[in-house]
């Protein structure tokens, strides 16, 4: 039986195995996908294990994306560019693969939401400089974005990632975020504002043109305020659902061997998971 698991500290909020159990019973795959509770002091260890316990990889999250990167044997160009790992493969002669996928995530979720996107299309605004807007970013350059406006409440995180990832990069200061939307084709939301349990995202659309898609990386609600307010002017808008499901297809077709489909009936069963108690 193949295995796979998600691996953090804490973990249980992950909703991981969700997805990956309906791709295992959808597909009549014999595996299965478990929490791994890791704390930070044991990572290197645990990782090491994984194929000793019959693992053929494991997902990471926080804290373990950037530590794991030292820790590997082989990292792929992608994950060393955005400086996090969120994929681990057993690989077949013993080393540890490590790679993200979260910027393919965030691409392919817009490109499925909104058939005909090209990043190309404009200047992208990104709210936030960690981990997730390191990813968005990434994923943007690569599919040709002419220009990003990176907006964060401090600048020392946002000079840092302009450096690791290149490009055309301009760093403006949170106060000038109503005024940097102005010509966009394109708005994330990387940063918690909005969340569930977070404060509200203030921020106002009027400069936003009309035809600009929104995407707030959020999903927990669903239907974040920024994404209802894009909604009530008219804006394209794509959640942040799809950017968890879509990230998770090459671990899955990594570990047990088949490209798995993000499909109506995944995202429901994701959805039923998220409103359960």
């Amino acid at each position: 039986m193949k295995r796979a698991g998600v691996m953090g500290w804490p973990v249980a909020q992950s909703r991981s195995p969700v997805l990956h159990r309906f791709w295992l019973e959808h597909y009549g795959i014999e595996g299965d996908y478990t929490l791994l509770p890791v704390p930070p002091e044991a990572l290197e260890r645990e990782l090491r294990a994984l194929a000793g316990r019959g693992f053929a990889g494991c997902n990471l999250t926080l804290p373990h994306k950037e530590p794991s990167l030292a820790l590997l044997d082989r990292v792929d160009a992608t994950a060393r560019r955005i400086g996090a790992v969120n994929t681990v493969v057993a690989a077949a002669d013993g080393a540890l693969e490590g790679s993200n996928t979260d910027a393919f995530g965030f691409h392919a979720s817009l490109a499925a939401a909104l058939p005909g996107w090209s990043a190309a299309s404009g200047p992208a605004v990104v709210l936030g400089a960690g981990g997730s807007a390191r990813a968005v970013v990434a994923a943007l350059l690569d599919h040709g974005a002419p220009e990003i406006r990176l907006v964060n409440r401090g600048s020392a995180r946002a000079e840092a990632l302009a450096a690791a990832l290149g490009g055309r990069i301009d760093i403006l200061a949170w106060e000038s975020r109503a005024d940097a939307l102005a010509g966009a084709a394109l708005l994330v939301n990387t940063t918690s504002l909005g969340m569930a349990g977070q404060p509200p995202l203030d921020l106002a659309l009027d400069a936003l043109p009309e035809g600009a898609v929104v995407s707030d990386i959020v999903y927990v609600p669903l239907r974040t305020g920024l994404l209802a307010a894009a909604q009530a002017r008219g804006n394209p808008t794509v959640d942040g659902l799809g950017m968890l499901l879509y990230q998770a297809q090459p671990g899955f077709a990594a570990w047990f061997g088949l490209w798995p489909e993000v499909s109506p009936a995944l995202r429901a069963r994701v959805l039923a998971s998220l409103a359960a108690p």
